[in-house]
């Protein structure tokens, strides 16, 4: 695809050149996203030559770069795109020091309401932890009280005298019953999805059961998620290989390497990928 031998009128807009191409390639906006780092909302902005959500004509041009090569567009093309934004908006920007490009880089999130299912979760590990610990205890307490009492000694035929343990002997202590941990101990009626950046960020989009959006931003390297629905969670992992499940309770062993997107849905008992 190019451009350049276009007329200014039968030149479509930048926003919509990149949305046929994305759409040419049969890629969604979350895929696209995924790819590039773009947040979805800025995605659909761009589509729509709306810029203001960009941060700058410098942020702006990097988007329009970035999006047009995750759409299979080639160098000279995204070059091409990125000249008609700089025909459009007053010409190319001045050069930016480096210490403000990266703060720019860092979106602010918008203001969400409350996570109430995120403090529900929480509650109720919470409670299962506090129930966990104090069956562990009471019953580690209970093996060390156990201990044997004096037998008394008995006389046989011979009129000798057979002696019983001694009292002052430190008993043999009885290991208590192991209990459950904590996360072993998820709800059975509902699925419970942990989510653990260990090898890296990745960018994490999570739905109900009937999709609506729980989460979705970057997980930083060693940050953590839970959630949680009577029926399903699923799943995008930008960065499939960097992350860590904990389903129902239990580890999910996968085989995704760094960089692969991921999706993934799980429901009740045993976790199973879907």
């Amino acid at each position: 695809m190019s451009i350049g031998n276009s007329s200014a009128e039968d030149r479509p807009s930048v926003g919509r050149a990149l949305k046929k191409a994305r759409v040419d390639a049969g890629l969604s906006v979350d895929e696209v996203s995924a790819t590039t780092r773009v947040r979805a909302p800025i995605v659909y902005a761009i589509e729509e030559d709306d810029y203001s959500r960009c941060g700058g004509d410098v942020y702006a041009r990097g988007h329009v770069r970035s999006l047009a090569r995750a759409a299979g567009l080639g160098t000279e093309t995204a070059d091409e795109l990125v000249a008609q934004y700089d025909a459009e908006h007053g010409g190319r920007p001045e050069p930016t020091s480096a210490a403000p490009l990266f703060d720019a880089e860092r979106v602010k999130p918008e203001s969400r309401r409350p996570n109430w299912t995120a403090a529900m979760v929480a509650a109720i590990v919470a409670v299962v932890g506090f129930v966990g610990f104090t069956l562990f205890s009471g019953g580690e307490e209970g093996g060390k009280s156990a201990s044997p009492q004096a037998s008394p000694s008995i006389t046989g035929n011979s009129g000798g005298t057979t002696k019983g343990p001694d009292p002052s002997e430190p008993a043999e202590e009885t290991a208590p019953d192991p209990t459950e941990s904590p996360i072993a101990a998820a709800p059975e009626d509902r699925v419970t999805v942990k989510v653990v950046a260990t090898e890296g960020s990745s960018w994490v989009s999570v739905e109900d059961r009937t999709g609506r959006r729980l989460h979705e931003g970057l997980l930083e390297d060693g940050q953590s998620e839970t959630f949680m629905d009577k029926d399903q969670i699923s799943l995008v992992l930008g960065n499939g290989g960097a992350i860590e499940l904990f389903v129902n309770g239990k580890k999910v062993e996968r085989t995704t390497g760094p960089g692969q997107v991921e999706r993934l849905t799980y429901t009740k008992g045993d976790p199973e990928q879907g």
